[in-house]
């Protein structure tokens, strides 16, 4: 049974993992009972997290019970820490929204909390990031998490959620990066073939491999680029204990 589930972690796209999570993974978790690490979104400890990841599954990882990886721990401490997301009712716009969010982003800022996607069955707002269908300086945040690489045009969905933010606003803008990260950001809209996008891009549902120059194109969209190291000032401990990437950067896009 350990093995099945195991082999279903590394090679079933994330999106079906969450139809199994109330099942398959949530069995599996027991098989990684212990106290040594913490999903702070659900509370939930374990011996370890997961191994996940397609190509080469990286250790303590994915949270059996609640399907959190590191980047989505990683944005909850920092909500939790830097921000007064968890203190106040504000109006977020959560564009792809994770699973592991919305219940918790639900229950803290009600009817102003609204997700979006489009073509996820899970949010209440049909909506192509390009052309935003709320006004001028309507949310507090914007939470656009591994969503910009899908995207056609990166610059102008920034700009639309720079446009609906209201002044002083934020948005958590992350993105994935490649190794060796290139200077300049990548695109070439020729590349159709899945595997031939995979091997530019890193995945074949990307369009881009984002480059040194990030900040640059966030700046481009008319936000204040601010990248955070908030990961790399958690000890060792703490970003072990709750399965957090201390090298990755928090991208903040402020209005």
């Amino acid at each position: 049974m350990k093995k099945i589930i195991a082999w279903v972690i590394r090679f079933v796209p994330r999106k079906y993992l969450q139809r199994l999570s109330g099942v398959g993974l949530k069995v599996l978790g027991i098989f990684y009972a212990g106290k040594n690490v913490e999903c702070p979104i659900c509370n939930h400890q374990y011996r370890s997290f997961l191994p996940y990841g397609r190509i080469n599954p990286r250790p303590n990882a994915l949270c059996s019970n609640c399907l959190s990886l590191e980047r989505h721990r990683l944005i909850w401490l920092y909500l939790r820490d830097k921000t007064n997301f968890f203190q106040s009712k504000l109006r977020v716009l959560h564009i792809a929204p994770e699973p592991c969010f919305m219940k918790p982003f639900e229950k803290q800022h009600g009817e102003g909390y609204i997700t979006a996607d489009i073509e996820s069955p899970l949010a209440k707002v049909k909506m192509d990031i390009h052309q935003i269908p709320f006004g001028e300086n309507h949310f507090d945040a914007v939470l656009c998490n591994h969503v910009l690489e899908h995207v056609q045009d990166d610059i102008r969905a920034m700009s639309e959620i720079r446009r609906v933010l209201k002044p002083g606003g934020w948005a958590i803008l992350q993105v994935p990066f490649f190794h060796p990260i290139p200077e300049v950001t990548f695109e070439d809209n020729s590349i159709t073939d899945p595997r031939a996008r995979e091997k530019a891009f890193g995945q074949d549902d990307h369009v881009r491999k984002f480059g040194k120059d990030y900040s640059k194109r966030i700046k481009q969209a008319g936000l204040l680029a601010e990248p955070s190291t908030f990961a790399s000032d958690l000890t060792e401990e703490k970003a072990m204990y709750f399965g957090v990437e201390r090298k990755e950067v928090l991208y903040v896009g402020k209005k």
